[in-house]
């Protein structure tokens, strides 16, 4: 699995470079998704596997100790294509670097890149994304966006400090942003080993983005 935009601050990485290559059965998708585009559900689906597969890699996994062994799997919002839009990118001309505080009190440095324009729901929505400095010095990480969150779900169905996105500098001025695919930082789950950014409060949504990763004491085995 290849690393995303925080390797390194010793974030998670996610990788979507292997196809599935079975179909799954109907029976394994529910219902309120069988009639969306099928294709979608099998990247969130796919996105699901690895990122579980993920934390029960003791190698890539953030968590220690007994949260390791009791470690079953993430507990996640129901898919809902409805948090799948298509944003209107406008890009920062002359955008400054900045610092961006994190959780254990240090900085990065961090470019703004653009904002994102989308609706949710008939409701306007605007995000700002951003660029590492230290990865862009790196040809392989050149194009990796972060996006980072919060919203009216952040310190009740997930975790308080908010969630993170990936994405990548598209050819033309239209992303795909799908909060399915929303997950945690490290520092979520092990505040001593990791060092995530803050979620800037210009990217605080008043909705809740009811997709993704959830926070629930369900991901460990009892």
């Amino acid at each position: 699995m290849i690393k995303i935009i925080f390797i390194f601050f010793f974030f998670s990485a996610f990788s979507f470079a292997q196809d599935l290559k079975t179909k799954p059965e109907k029976k394994q998708f529910p219902a309120e998704v069988k009639s969306q585009n099928l294709n979608e559900v099998l990247e969130i689906k796919k996105f699901q596997k690895e990122l579980n597969e993920e934390y029960k890699n003791e190698k890539e996994s953030p968590l220690r100790g007994e949260n390791f062994k009791k470690f079953k799997a993430h507990p996640f919002f129901a898919i809902n294509l409805d948090f799948y839009v298509k944003a209107k990118l406008v890009k920062t001309e002359n955008a400054a670097p900045f610092e961006l505080p994190t959780s254990s009190g240090k900085t990065k440095k961090y470019q703004e890149f653009g904002k994102v324009y989308f609706k949710i729901n008939g409701a306007e929505q605007v995000l700002t994304v951003y660029q590492s400095l230290d990865l862009v010095k790196n040809p392989a990480y050149k194009n990796y966006l972060f996006l980072p969150f919060k919203d009216a779900t952040s310190g009740k169905e997930t975790y308080g400090g908010g969630r993170y996105l990936d994405l990548r500098i598209p050819e033309k001025d239209e992303v795909i942003i799908d909060f399915n695919k929303a997950y945690h930082p490290y520092c979520a789950y092990n505040a001593t080993d990791y060092n995530c950014p803050i979620v800037p409060q210009e990217n605080w949504l008043k909705i809740p983005i009811e997709a993704g990763v959830k926070y629930e004491d369900i991901w460990f085995e009892h």
